[in-house]
């Protein structure tokens, strides 16, 4: 029984942690009301990884060289995937949710009026070995300019500890995990669009 209550008491604790804030730092989201598309893009610069804040380069280097030692070719196939899954998977599922949620089409069209600048900061790989595992996440800045002038912003908006991971227990590919990251970026800022411009 205490073994049981100390369990549910740290898995309370871990969802506590990782729980996303969303938060409008500048401007307003009303500008959007009555827009029926947004284009969108997505950056990565100068971006850390880890609890220990390693740059992107430092980190994927590091991690490339683990897995070549481990098995030939692994650590190459890691680092391919870490670029492609920005294409593949992180785009796909951030967009896929936002438009779900704000009821407005997001794609890259240069023709819509605005654009949604999704700038990731941290990345929280997190890891699971089956028993035990890490959950991963993601800090960002979505910025909505203007599409034909882009240094005028509309809006910024920050994202801390968007977390990624799969119900099932499932995700034991980093790509896995930070989908949902993704996912529950784009879930989140859908649903504060749709609550700033009632």
């Amino acid at each position: 029984m205490i073994k049981k209550t100390f369990t549910a008491m740290l898995l309370a604790v871990s969802v506590a942690g990782y729980a996303q804030k969303i938060k409008i730092v500048e401007g307003s989201l009303a500008p959007l009301k009555g827009q029926k598309s947004l284009n969108t893009e997505f950056t990565y610069d100068n971006m850390t990884i880890g609890k220990d804040g390693l740059p992107e380069q430092e980190y994927v280097s590091k991690r490339k060289g683990e897995l070549n030692t481990k098995e030939a070719g692994r650590g190459d196939k890691f680092e391919q995937k870490w670029v492609d899954d920005r294409q593949e998977r992180f785009a796909p599922q951030f967009r896929e949710l936002f438009t779900k949620h704000a009821a407005l089409t997001t794609s890259v069209d240069e023709k819509a009026p605005y654009t949604l600048i999704f700038h990731t900061t941290r990345t929280e790989p997190g890891w699971n070995v089956g028993v035990m595992r890490v959950p991963a996440f993601i800090d960002g800045e979505a910025t909505i300019v203007e599409t034909a002038n882009k240094s005028k912003v509309i809006a910024r908006i920050t994202v801390v500890k968007s977390p990624g991971r799969d119900a099932w227990g499932f995700d034991y590919e980093t790509g896995a995990r930070l989908q949902e990251s993704y996912a529950k970026a784009g879930k989140e800022l859908g649903q504060l669009l749709v609550k700033e411009t009632k």
